[in-house]
């Protein structure tokens, strides 16, 4: 947990010289060309294979005919968008090292401070009369404050913070009078108020998923709060998993289409998980969001080939598979489909956001946690359909199927709802 206190508001930004900022000043990062060559190097490395997936897949989407070239297409464009994500963030980086500065504006009271390119970053909005023990500091060589150099640092809040770039005690003195004079405000010493210290800040988002770092929300205490077989998530689950049930019993779908359909579940699990993804990361989404996006997608995909090659088209046909035919597949499922959206949106909704599932939850564990349900639903799928060619009787497996399934799904919700397996 970050400490309690006062924070900076912090928010994209344009840099416009041009604005009514009463003082404005610009600090240029210091080059660091060694890091610099190597780094481009690396980014070089990874641009290279970005480039030419990005022309495989454009040539897959331009001559598409049948379902084995269309998931060639998504798998290619699934794993790009998984790869680009490095390119992208080591060429920002490239970019911030070569070109990065630090703005430092005074307007209406406020001190803001802008890190980013020119044009444009994100930036830091401080109250100057909150601002405290202006001072002086020379960060020593393995601190996460040695890219700047010499610089001025504050306290604001519980935490302090810093500004400028390889200056000298006098340009300090000479900043820190000019944010005073032109704020009409100052900067006092001593400690933080009782008011600057009230307030929590929220969980820090973070990759590492480790029991010390990990702390989910604690189990409902209240019989009342804990979701059961009863609660209206739970009940919509097993609605939405009647449907397939109804279908075997009643209208004849064989093991390609409960295959089909729990495949579809699968991808709107995935999407339910970009926004949990979203709620949890905020602004590191805009990486993790993407990331997961390519790695589910291209996984999906394969899946798919997989499932509609061996239970649906069959091993011994060797056609590419016909696309009217899978769309026609999906509409005639979309009953089903549309009863296990419904269920998800209200878990989600209901549980996730209503209940604050997403406190204390990481980045980690929620790209992973997908995984974890889909692997075992799909073992059960696969074991089972495999039975079914064996004895060739599909209804009585496909009921068992969809009765383990259930189960497994049930098993799961009320697990991650209550923090603890139901017994």
């Amino acid at each position: 947990m970050i400490r309690k206190g006062l924070k900076p508001r912090l928010k994209p930004a344009l840099d416009r010289p041009g604005d009514n900022s009463v003082y404005r000043r610009v600090f240029p990062f210091k080059r660091h060309w060694p890091a610099i060559a190597i780094l481009a190097v690396f980014d070089l490395i990874f641009l290279v294979p970005a480039i030419t997936t990005f022309s495989q897949a454009a040539g897959e989407w331009a001559k598409f005919e049948d379902l084995f070239d269309l998931v060639a297409a998504l798998f290619l464009s699934a794993w790009l968008l998984g790869w680009s994500i490095a390119p992208l963030l080591l060429t920002t980086i490239l970019l911030l090292l070569l070109f990065g500065r630090e703005v430092v504006r005074v307007r209406d009271g406020k001190l803001l401070v802008m890190l980013g390119l020119p044009g444009f970053g994100l930036q830091g909005e401080y109250v100057v009369s909150a601002m405290r023990n202006p001072r002086f500091e020379r960060p020593i060589k393995s601190s996460g404050k040695a890219w700047r150099g010499p610089h001025m640092a504050f306290d604001y809040g519980a935490n302090s913070y810093a500004l400028g770039c390889h200056i000298s005690g006098d340009e300090m003195i000479e900043i820190k009078n000019r944010i005073q004079a032109t704020s009409g405000q100052s900067m006092r010493r001593g400690e933080a108020t009782q008011g600057e210290m009230d307030g929590n800040w929220e969980p820090a988002v973070t990759l590492i998923d480790t029991p010390a770092e990990y702390t989910a929300t604690p189990p409902p205490t209240n019989a009342a709060e804990q979701i059961t077989l009863g609660s209206a998530s739970s009940v919509l689950l097993i609605l939405a998993n009647l449907v397939p049930f109804a279908g075997a019993m009643f209208y004849d779908w064989n093991l390609g289409n409960v295959m089909v359909l729990y495949w579809a579940e699968s991808a709107v699990i995935g999407l339910f998980n970009i926004a949990k993804i979203i709620v949890i990361g905020r602004w590191f989404a805009l990486l993790a969001a993407p990331f997961f996006t390519g790695h589910f997608g291209g996984f999906m995909a394969i899946h798919f080939l997989f499932l509609y090659g061996l239970f649906i088209q069959g091993p011994r046909d060797m056609s590419g598979g016909d696309l009217a035919e899978v769309l026609q597949m999906f509409y005639n499922l979309w009953p089903a489909l549309a009863m296990l959206f419904i269920s998800h949106t209200y878990s989600f909704v209901a549980n996730f956001l209503g209940r604050r599932e997403y406190q204390g939850r990481t980045i980690n564990h929620q790209m992973s946690e997908p995984y974890r349900r889909i692997v075992f639903m799909h073992l059960s799928l696969i074991l089972g359909g495999g039975l079914t060619l064996l004895i060739g009787e599909s209804r009585p497996v496909l009921i068992a199927i969809i009765a383990i399934k259930v189960w497994l799904d049930l098993r799961a919700h009320i697990g991650q709802r209550n923090l603890k397996p139901p017994g």
